[in-house]
């Protein structure tokens, strides 16, 4: 059973713990290394790492699922939602408010689209604080544009939905052609 629910632009669907999917709860982007850091939000105390991944684990991602698009602006596309099990150890949900709060302040006041870059066919920026770490991935390569304000909804909800009251400790957002991923999990 498959629930959706649509946020602003961005639709997420839930995949109940029920389901037979196997969701991993760590990065995907394997062995990164920090291109370069910086502090975000108004407050400027949400860490931004931007990444360069040497590979993608190539059990998570098969090249015979991604469908390759012409456009790289992914702004408002959906993505489903996974929540890891089983519970404890989750961020907490108001830790990942400052983070989205410090995206939607960005979207405002420097801009809604950012670039995901694609250096040695991956990338990723992550975002901490506290006990918070949220991060998103370019699992294809080629250069991706997304939104703040989507990445700002998406780490609300799944903040919110993937606790231990769901018998869950975080969980991620795939897009739903395989070309990228938000995760959030502890710091």
């Amino acid at each position: 059973m498959l629930f959706t629910t649509i946020l602003g632009l961005v639709s997420l669907s839930f995949i109940p713990l029920a389901s037979s999917i196997a969701i991993p709860d760590e990065m995907y982007c394997r062995e990164p290394v920090v291109v370069s850091t910086s502090y975000v939000g108004q407050n400027k105390n949400v860490k931004m790492e931007v990444l360069q991944c040497d590979t993608i684990d190539p059990h998570i991602i098969a090249d015979s699922l991604v469908k390759r698009q012409t456009s790289t602006n992914v702004c408002g596309a959906t993505c489903n939602t996974n929540c890891f099990a089983p519970s404890g150890g989750g961020p907490n949900p108001n830790d990942c408010n400052v983070i989205e709060n410090a995206l939607r302040y960005d979207a405002q006041n420097i801009g809604n689209q950012f670039q995901v870059r694609s250096a040695n066919n991956t990338g990723a920026i992550a975002m901490t604080y506290a006990t918070c770490k949220t991060f998103i991935d370019n699992l294809v390569g080629g250069n991706l544009t997304y939104c703040r304000n989507d990445w700002a909804t998406v780490l609300h909800w799944v903040a919110w939905n993937c606790q231990a009251t769901q018998n869950a400790h975080g969980g991620n957002c795939f897009a739903v052609d395989q070309r990228w991923l938000i995760q959030v999990n502890t710091a």
